[in-house]
């Protein structure tokens, strides 16, 4: 079932407020978890999880954010009564 323009636009306002900063809360708690057990990585190895970690966050999402930041389908075609001249 494919979703509507507004309905994926609804979606992906959900994903970023509350859905991300959530995921955010866990890969802190994962680097933390991964310092406290193995003691502190390298910076480079710290940056290097985050940097996956943040594209990570967005693979399953993908088809929600695609086209979302253009116009609404409904107004992107002309009217034949729509012009102004």
């Amino acid at each position: 079932m494919a979703l509507s323009w507004h309905s994926r636009r609804r979606f992906a306002l959900l994903i970023l407020l509350v859905g991300l900063p959530l995921y955010i809360v866990a890969a802190v708690s994962l680097v933390g978890w991964i310092d406290g057990r193995f003691g502190r990585p390298p910076i480079w190895a710290e940056l290097l999880i985050y940097v996956g970690l943040g594209f990570l966050w967005m693979l399953p999402f993908r088809f929600v954010f695609r086209g979302i930041g253009k116009a609404a389908p409904e107004t992107e075609t002309e009217r034949p009564g729509d012009r102004s001249d």
